[in-house]
Protein backbone atom coordinates (compact mmCIF):
# COMPACT_ATOMS: atom_id res chain seq x y z
CA UNK A 1 0.00 0.00 0.00
CA UNK A 2 2.78 2.43 0.96
CA UNK A 3 4.63 1.62 -2.27
CA UNK A 4 1.50 2.38 -4.30
CA UNK A 5 1.04 5.69 -2.48
CA UNK A 6 4.66 6.63 -3.09
CA UNK A 7 4.30 5.71 -6.75
CA UNK A 8 1.18 7.87 -7.01
CA UNK A 9 3.04 10.85 -5.49
CA UNK A 10 5.95 10.31 -7.88
CA UNK A 11 3.54 10.25 -10.82
CA UNK A 12 1.91 13.50 -9.73
CA UNK A 13 5.31 15.12 -9.20
CA UNK A 14 6.30 14.13 -12.74
CA UNK A 15 2.96 15.25 -14.18
CA UNK A 16 3.24 18.62 -12.42
CA UNK A 17 6.77 19.15 -13.73
CA UNK A 18 5.79 18.33 -17.29
CA UNK A 19 2.68 20.51 -17.07
CA UNK A 20 4.71 23.47 -15.78
CA UNK A 21 7.04 22.96 -18.74
CA UNK A 22 4.07 23.48 -21.04
CA UNK A 23 3.69 19.91 -22.29
CA UNK A 24 0.26 19.63 -23.88
CA UNK A 25 -0.10 15.92 -23.11
CA UNK A 26 0.47 16.66 -19.41
CA UNK A 27 -2.13 19.44 -19.49
CA UNK A 28 -4.66 17.12 -21.14
CA UNK A 29 -3.94 14.45 -18.53
CA UNK A 30 -4.29 16.97 -15.71
CA UNK A 31 -7.67 18.21 -16.95
CA UNK A 32 -8.85 14.61 -17.33
CA UNK A 33 -7.94 14.07 -13.67
CA UNK A 34 -9.85 17.12 -12.42
CA UNK A 35 -12.89 16.15 -14.48
CA UNK A 36 -12.93 12.57 -13.20
CA UNK A 37 -15.42 11.63 -10.49
CA UNK A 38 -13.35 8.69 -9.23
CA UNK A 39 -12.19 9.25 -5.62
CA UNK A 40 -8.60 8.23 -6.42
CA UNK A 41 -8.48 10.66 -9.33
CA UNK A 42 -9.95 13.44 -7.19
CA UNK A 43 -7.14 12.96 -4.65
CA UNK A 44 -4.55 13.07 -7.43
CA UNK A 45 -6.19 16.16 -8.92
CA UNK A 46 -6.07 17.97 -5.58
CA UNK A 47 -2.40 17.05 -5.17
CA UNK A 48 -1.64 18.29 -8.69
CA UNK A 49 -3.45 21.60 -8.16
CA UNK A 50 -1.61 22.14 -4.89
CA UNK A 51 1.75 21.63 -6.61
CA UNK A 52 1.09 24.03 -9.50
CA UNK A 53 -0.91 26.67 -7.59
CA UNK A 54 2.09 28.99 -7.30
CA UNK A 55 2.25 29.26 -11.10
CA UNK A 56 -1.41 30.20 -11.59
CA UNK A 57 -3.29 33.49 -11.61
CA UNK A 58 -1.35 35.22 -14.39
CA UNK A 59 -3.90 34.83 -17.19
CA UNK A 60 -6.73 37.06 -18.34
CA UNK A 61 -9.86 34.97 -17.75
CA UNK A 62 -12.66 35.83 -20.16
CA UNK A 63 -16.14 34.33 -20.25
CA UNK A 64 -17.99 34.37 -23.58
CA UNK A 65 -21.72 33.75 -23.86
CA UNK A 66 -24.55 34.28 -26.32
CA UNK A 67 -27.53 32.49 -27.79
CA UNK A 68 -26.95 29.58 -30.19
CA UNK A 69 -26.24 30.91 -33.67
CA UNK A 70 -24.71 34.16 -32.50
CA UNK A 71 -21.28 33.03 -33.70
CA UNK A 72 -19.43 32.30 -30.45
CA UNK A 73 -17.11 29.66 -31.84
CA UNK A 74 -16.35 31.60 -35.02
CA UNK A 75 -15.63 34.76 -33.03
CA UNK A 76 -13.43 32.91 -30.53
CA UNK A 77 -11.55 31.23 -33.37
CA UNK A 78 -10.76 34.55 -35.08
CA UNK A 79 -10.22 36.51 -31.87
CA UNK A 80 -7.95 33.83 -30.42
CA UNK A 81 -5.94 33.63 -33.65
CA UNK A 82 -5.40 37.39 -33.52
CA UNK A 83 -4.07 37.03 -29.99
CA UNK A 84 -1.69 34.16 -30.79
CA UNK A 85 -0.39 36.16 -33.76
CA UNK A 86 0.37 38.96 -31.29
CA UNK A 87 2.39 36.60 -29.08
CA UNK A 88 -0.21 35.39 -26.60
CA UNK A 89 -0.93 31.79 -25.63
CA UNK A 90 -4.65 31.14 -25.70
CA UNK A 91 -6.60 28.33 -24.03
CA UNK A 92 -10.25 27.77 -24.88
CA UNK A 93 -12.43 25.84 -22.46
CA UNK A 94 -15.49 25.18 -24.56
CA UNK A 95 -18.42 23.78 -22.64
CA UNK A 96 -20.79 21.68 -24.76
CA UNK A 97 -24.41 21.04 -23.82
CA UNK A 98 -24.87 17.60 -22.33
CA UNK A 99 -27.97 15.56 -23.02
CA UNK A 100 -30.29 15.62 -20.00
CA UNK A 101 -31.30 12.05 -20.88
CA UNK A 102 -28.01 10.36 -21.72
CA UNK A 103 -25.38 12.76 -20.41
CA UNK A 104 -23.71 12.74 -23.82
CA UNK A 105 -22.44 15.81 -25.65
CA UNK A 106 -21.32 16.61 -29.14
CA UNK A 107 -17.91 18.04 -28.26
CA UNK A 108 -17.51 19.54 -31.70
CA UNK A 109 -15.72 22.78 -30.87
CA UNK A 110 -12.43 21.71 -32.40
CA UNK A 111 -14.15 21.39 -35.76
CA UNK A 112 -15.78 24.81 -35.35
CA UNK A 113 -12.47 26.49 -34.45
CA UNK A 114 -10.39 25.43 -37.41
CA UNK A 115 -7.64 28.04 -37.02
CA UNK A 116 -7.02 27.58 -33.31
CA UNK A 117 -7.22 23.80 -33.60
CA UNK A 118 -3.93 23.76 -35.54
CA UNK A 119 -2.31 26.70 -33.72
CA UNK A 120 0.68 25.64 -31.59
CA UNK A 121 0.05 28.58 -29.26
CA UNK A 122 -3.55 27.61 -28.64
CA UNK A 123 -5.22 24.81 -26.72
CA UNK A 124 -8.88 23.83 -27.05
CA UNK A 125 -10.53 21.64 -24.46
CA UNK A 126 -14.19 20.78 -25.05
CA UNK A 127 -15.88 19.57 -21.90
CA UNK A 128 -19.48 18.41 -21.36
CA UNK A 129 -21.50 20.64 -19.04
CA UNK A 130 -23.33 17.63 -17.57
CA UNK A 131 -26.24 19.84 -16.58
CA UNK A 132 -24.17 22.22 -14.47
CA UNK A 133 -25.84 25.53 -13.74
CA UNK A 134 -24.92 28.14 -16.30
CA UNK A 135 -23.82 25.53 -18.80
CA UNK A 136 -20.27 25.53 -17.49
CA UNK A 137 -18.45 22.32 -16.68
CA UNK A 138 -18.22 21.53 -12.98
CA UNK A 139 -14.44 21.50 -13.07
CA UNK A 140 -13.85 24.54 -15.27
CA UNK A 141 -12.19 26.46 -12.41
CA UNK A 142 -9.63 23.72 -11.94
CA UNK A 143 -9.06 23.46 -15.70
CA UNK A 144 -8.39 27.19 -15.87
CA UNK A 145 -5.73 26.92 -13.19
CA UNK A 146 -4.00 24.07 -14.98
CA UNK A 147 -4.00 26.03 -18.26
CA UNK A 148 -2.44 28.99 -16.46
CA UNK A 149 0.21 26.75 -14.91
CA UNK A 150 1.00 25.46 -18.40
CA UNK A 151 1.78 29.01 -19.54
CA UNK A 152 -1.44 30.17 -21.22
CA UNK A 153 -2.00 33.87 -20.57
CA UNK A 154 -5.50 34.24 -22.04
CA UNK A 155 -8.26 31.81 -21.02
CA UNK A 156 -11.54 31.92 -22.96
CA UNK A 157 -14.49 30.08 -21.44
CA UNK A 158 -17.23 29.53 -24.00
CA UNK A 159 -20.60 28.70 -22.45
CA UNK A 160 -23.49 26.92 -24.11
CA UNK A 161 -25.71 30.00 -24.06
CA UNK A 162 -29.03 28.18 -23.91
CA UNK A 163 -30.84 30.43 -21.44
CA UNK A 164 -29.45 28.96 -18.21
CA UNK A 165 -28.10 31.27 -15.53
CA UNK A 166 -24.73 32.66 -16.60
CA UNK A 167 -23.90 33.86 -13.10
CA UNK A 168 -21.72 30.79 -12.56
CA UNK A 169 -19.47 31.87 -15.42
CA UNK A 170 -19.24 35.46 -14.25
CA UNK A 171 -18.13 34.21 -10.83
CA UNK A 172 -15.04 32.51 -12.20
CA UNK A 173 -13.73 34.96 -14.83
CA UNK A 174 -12.28 38.45 -14.85
CA UNK A 175 -14.34 39.70 -17.78
CA UNK A 176 -17.76 38.60 -19.02
CA UNK A 177 -18.42 39.14 -22.73
CA UNK A 178 -21.95 38.83 -24.10
CA UNK A 179 -22.39 38.37 -27.84
CA UNK A 180 -25.64 39.55 -29.40
CA UNK A 181 -27.27 39.19 -32.79
CA UNK A 182 -28.05 42.19 -35.04
CA UNK A 183 -31.67 43.27 -35.38
CA UNK A 184 -32.29 43.98 -31.70
CA UNK A 185 -36.08 44.50 -31.86
CA UNK A 186 -37.54 41.20 -30.69
CA UNK A 187 -34.24 39.98 -29.26
CA UNK A 188 -34.04 42.95 -26.91
CA UNK A 189 -37.39 42.03 -25.40
CA UNK A 190 -36.17 38.52 -24.71
CA UNK A 191 -32.86 39.43 -23.07
CA UNK A 192 -32.72 38.50 -19.43
CA UNK A 193 -32.06 41.52 -17.28
CA UNK A 194 -29.67 39.40 -15.24
CA UNK A 195 -27.39 38.79 -18.22
CA UNK A 196 -27.14 42.51 -18.94
CA UNK A 197 -26.36 43.17 -15.29
CA UNK A 198 -23.34 40.87 -15.29
CA UNK A 199 -22.03 41.79 -18.76
CA UNK A 200 -18.75 43.71 -18.86
CA UNK A 201 -19.14 44.32 -22.59
CA UNK A 202 -21.79 43.63 -25.20
CA UNK A 203 -20.63 42.89 -28.73
CA UNK A 204 -23.16 42.77 -31.54
CA UNK A 205 -21.79 40.15 -33.89
CA UNK A 206 -22.28 39.59 -37.64
CA UNK A 207 -21.80 43.29 -38.36
CA UNK A 208 -20.75 42.72 -41.94
CA UNK A 209 -22.41 43.15 -45.34
CA UNK A 210 -26.16 43.56 -45.13
CA UNK A 211 -26.06 43.00 -41.37
CA UNK A 212 -23.94 46.08 -40.64
CA UNK A 213 -26.82 48.58 -40.48
CA UNK A 214 -28.94 46.22 -38.37
CA UNK A 215 -26.00 45.61 -36.04
CA UNK A 216 -25.46 49.34 -35.50
CA UNK A 217 -29.15 49.80 -34.79
CA UNK A 218 -29.09 46.93 -32.32
CA UNK A 219 -26.03 48.38 -30.61
CA UNK A 220 -27.89 51.67 -30.06
CA UNK A 221 -30.79 49.81 -28.45
CA UNK A 222 -28.47 47.83 -26.19
CA UNK A 223 -26.73 51.03 -25.08
CA UNK A 224 -30.11 52.51 -24.17
CA UNK A 225 -30.96 49.36 -22.21
CA UNK A 226 -27.67 49.50 -20.30
CA UNK A 227 -28.18 53.16 -19.42
CA UNK A 228 -31.07 52.27 -17.14
CA UNK A 229 -29.03 49.69 -15.24
CA UNK A 230 -26.56 50.55 -12.51
CA UNK A 231 -23.06 49.36 -13.49
CA UNK A 232 -21.49 46.65 -11.31
CA UNK A 233 -18.38 48.74 -10.75
CA UNK A 234 -17.98 52.47 -10.36
CA UNK A 235 -14.81 52.12 -12.39
CA UNK A 236 -16.40 50.57 -15.47
CA UNK A 237 -19.48 51.13 -17.61
CA UNK A 238 -20.01 48.26 -20.07
CA UNK A 239 -19.46 49.46 -23.66
CA UNK A 240 -21.38 48.14 -26.67
CA UNK A 241 -19.41 47.32 -29.82
CA UNK A 242 -20.24 45.99 -33.27
CA UNK A 243 -17.98 43.20 -34.48
CA UNK A 244 -17.70 40.50 -37.08
CA UNK A 245 -16.01 37.30 -36.03
CA UNK A 246 -16.33 36.00 -39.58
CA UNK A 247 -14.79 39.06 -41.26
CA UNK A 248 -12.36 39.81 -38.39
CA UNK A 249 -13.71 43.33 -37.91
CA UNK A 250 -13.89 45.17 -34.60
CA UNK A 251 -11.92 42.51 -32.72
CA UNK A 252 -8.86 44.74 -32.25
CA UNK A 253 -11.12 47.31 -30.60
CA UNK A 254 -12.62 44.55 -28.46
CA UNK A 255 -9.16 43.57 -27.20
CA UNK A 256 -8.32 47.22 -26.57
CA UNK A 257 -11.45 47.56 -24.42
CA UNK A 258 -10.46 44.47 -22.46
CA UNK A 259 -7.05 46.03 -21.84
CA UNK A 260 -8.63 49.25 -20.57
CA UNK A 261 -10.89 47.23 -18.28
CA UNK A 262 -7.95 45.32 -16.84
CA UNK A 263 -5.93 48.48 -16.22
CA UNK A 264 -8.82 50.19 -14.42
CA UNK A 265 -9.71 47.19 -12.30
CA UNK A 266 -6.10 46.59 -11.26
CA UNK A 267 -5.55 50.27 -10.46
CA UNK A 268 -8.67 50.39 -8.30
CA UNK A 269 -7.92 47.14 -6.47
CA UNK A 270 -11.14 45.55 -7.76
CA UNK A 271 -9.18 42.97 -9.77
CA UNK A 272 -7.58 41.28 -6.79
CA UNK A 273 -10.60 41.63 -4.50
CA UNK A 274 -12.85 40.02 -7.13
CA UNK A 275 -10.46 37.10 -7.57
CA UNK A 276 -10.24 36.65 -3.79
CA UNK A 277 -14.04 36.48 -3.56
CA UNK A 278 -14.12 34.00 -6.44
CA UNK A 279 -11.69 31.74 -4.56
CA UNK A 280 -13.96 31.77 -1.51
CA UNK A 281 -17.03 31.06 -3.66
CA UNK A 282 -15.17 28.13 -5.21
CA UNK A 283 -14.26 26.78 -1.77
CA UNK A 284 -17.85 26.90 -0.55
CA UNK A 285 -19.09 25.34 -3.76
CA UNK A 286 -16.69 22.43 -3.37
CA UNK A 287 -17.61 22.05 0.30
CA UNK A 288 -21.33 21.92 -0.55
CA UNK A 289 -20.57 19.30 -3.18
CA UNK A 290 -18.61 17.15 -0.71
CA UNK A 291 -21.28 17.49 1.98
CA UNK A 292 -24.01 16.44 -0.43
CA UNK A 293 -21.96 13.44 -1.54
CA UNK A 294 -21.30 12.42 2.05
CA UNK A 295 -24.95 12.88 2.96
CA UNK A 296 -26.19 10.64 0.14
CA UNK A 297 -23.60 8.01 1.04
CA UNK A 298 -24.71 7.86 4.69
CA UNK A 299 -26.32 4.43 5.43
CA UNK A 300 -29.22 5.91 7.44
CA UNK A 301 -29.91 8.50 4.76
CA UNK A 302 -29.81 5.87 2.00
CA UNK A 303 -32.29 3.71 3.88
CA UNK A 304 -34.73 6.52 4.66
CA UNK A 305 -34.43 8.53 1.44
CA UNK A 306 -36.81 6.54 -0.83
CA UNK A 307 -39.67 6.80 1.69
CA UNK A 308 -39.03 10.48 2.39
CA UNK A 309 -38.82 11.35 -1.31
CA UNK A 310 -42.04 9.44 -1.97
CA UNK A 311 -43.82 11.30 0.84
CA UNK A 312 -42.63 14.65 -0.52
CA UNK A 313 -43.71 13.79 -4.09
CA UNK A 314 -47.18 12.73 -2.92
CA UNK A 315 -47.63 15.89 -0.87
CA UNK A 316 -47.87 14.04 2.43
CA UNK A 317 -44.65 15.56 3.80
CA UNK A 318 -43.59 19.20 3.44
CA UNK A 319 -40.16 19.68 1.86
CA UNK A 320 -39.11 21.70 4.91
CA UNK A 321 -39.91 18.83 7.27
CA UNK A 322 -38.23 16.35 4.94
CA UNK A 323 -35.04 18.41 4.84
CA UNK A 324 -35.02 18.70 8.63
CA UNK A 325 -35.51 14.96 9.01
CA UNK A 326 -32.66 14.16 6.64
CA UNK A 327 -30.39 16.67 8.35
CA UNK A 328 -31.23 15.11 11.73
CA UNK A 329 -30.37 11.65 10.45
CA UNK A 330 -27.06 13.07 9.23
CA UNK A 331 -26.40 14.57 12.65
CA UNK A 332 -26.87 18.26 11.86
Amino acid sequence: MNARLASSRDNIDDLAERLLNGQRAALARGITLVESKKPAHREQAEALLTKVMGSTGNAFRIGVTGVPGVGKSTTIDTFGSNLTAAGHKVAVLAVDPSSTRTGGSILGDKTRMAQLAVDRNAYIRPSPSAGTLGGVAAKTRESMLLCEAAGFDVILVETVGIGQSETTVAQMVDFFLVLMLPGAGDELQGIKKGVLEIADLIAVNKAEGDGLIRARSAASEYRAALNILAPRSKHWSPPVLTISGLANEGLDDLWRQLGIFKERMQASGDWESKRAEQQLAWMWGLLNEKLQTALKANPEIKAALPGIESAVKSGNLPATAAASKLASLFGI
